[in-house]
């Protein structure tokens, strides 16, 4: 099978798996208990929020273990308290149409409980108008919640400008960094935002393992009250015993892609930039988003005449995507690509193209000459 579907979830690193394995196996304990062999998996955790804590460029103490981004942001979102250090409630909470369902599904929910919610669009190319950004954050506006990275289309948001834009009105900025991870630096004091959340299946760690950073540093610290209680695990915002396997795994995940990012991520780009290459010789096709700020490894083509569920399925042993995997059950064009000016008819003719360490020029080729034959066979059935 040639996998290009890594923006779904990716497959777990070789020297991941060696390191978290002895913790389903050899020393399964709870990492809670005083015992030696509880106290040798809580130095594991400790070694690992550590590793995490060095990718994002910030202190171990910053960092929250949590099943996986999905999580973090509802913790986030509906967590954060509204009251200001001054006590003045806030109660006003920006997002972008392009976000991913688990941040809109859960503004949604917010606005439902009395929260007031800008949902702003995005230009033809999928980034932000920096103009509309400012001039809708007011006093009254808690929280400016974006992705860093798209996940349809790989579009990298300016952060620092709208994070400045945010911290201007006292807002905190908070952004679903999951597609960025590992691909591109991502450093919390560099982008000076105040929360991030992001999961470790996406960059070739366990899946149900995820993070949360929350700014500890400065005048900016904010309190979240937990949703779960039981325990106090985690500083008190996550109770619950603690996925050992799945943090050392999250742990050696971000050493690895800290390590190798560069020397990885030239590889991926040129494997991507090849298939983009090949696949726009097809007449009347286009790229979706914007071409210069966008992850190294994603491209979203629109093939006009060609049913993308027709060619996901004939492709067989080619895996690739119309969408993100949370919502690929629903018969509905793309949200994301809707909101870039798509029309339906468009937006179901487009497949996104998600490129690994793992692929290989040899395979982009193989997926190259396949997909424009049956693009050109679809085409003839109209």
């Amino acid at each position: 099978m040639i996998y290009l579907d890594n923006n779904a979830t990716t497959k777990i690193d070789e020297s991941v798996l060696a390191a978290a394995l002895p913790f389903l196996t050899d020393n399964f304990a709870n990492a809670s208990s005083t015992h030696k062999f509880g106290l040798s998996a809580n130095e594991a955790v400790k070694k690992a929020r550590k590793q995490v804590a060095n990718l994002l460029a910030c202190e171990a103490n910053e960092i929250v273990f949590t099943s996986g981004a999905t999580e973090a942001i509802n913790l986030v979102i509906k967590g954060l308290n509204p009251f200001t250090l001054e006590g003045k409630e806030r109660k006003h909470i920006i997002t972008v149409q392009t976000e991913h369902t688990a941040v809109l599904d859960t503004c949604a929910y917010m606005e439902s409980i009395g929260y007031e919610l800008t949902y702003l669009p995005v230009q033809k190319d999928g980034l932000l108008d920096l103009t509309l950004v400012e001039s809708s954050i007011t006093q009254n506006t808690l929280l400016v919640c974006l992705m860093l990275a798209n996940n349809e289309i790989g579009t990298i948001q300016p952060l620092q400008k709208i994070a400045e834009l945010a911290h201007n009105q006292g807002a905190y900025l908070f952004t679903d960094a999951t597609q960025a991870m590992g691909k591109i630096p991502v450093e919390v004091n560099d982008l000076n935002i105040d929360f991030l959340a992001f999961s470790g299946h996406k960059l070739h760690a366990p899946k149900g393992v995820g993070c949360l950073y929350v700014r500890m540093q400065g005048s900016r610290k904010a309190q979240i009250m937990p949703l779960q209680h039981g325990g106090g695990h985690e500083k008190g915002l996550r109770s619950g015993t603690l996925n050992v396997f799945g943090i050392v795994g999250l742990g050696e995940a971000c050493e690895v892609a800290q390590k190798n990012m560069e020397k990885d991520t030239t590889k991926i780009a040129e494997m991507r930039n090849f298939l983009e290459m090949e696949l726009l010789k097809i007449e009347n096709t286009f790229i979706n988003g914007n071409t210069a700020n966008r992850l190294p490894n994603t491209t979203n083509i629109c093939f006009e005449g060609a049913d993308s569920e027709a060619v996901i399925l004939g492709l067989e042993d080619i895996a690739v995507s119309n969408g993100s995997a949370c919502t690929s059950m629903k018969i509905e064009p793309s949200h994301v690509l809707k909101a870039l000016g798509l029309s339906d008819e468009q937006a179901f003719q487009s497949i996104r193209f998600s490129l690994s360490k793992y692929n290989t020029l040899k395979e982009i080729k193989i997926a190259a000459e396949k997909i424009s034959k049956l693009v050109g066979e679809l085409r003839e059935m109209l």
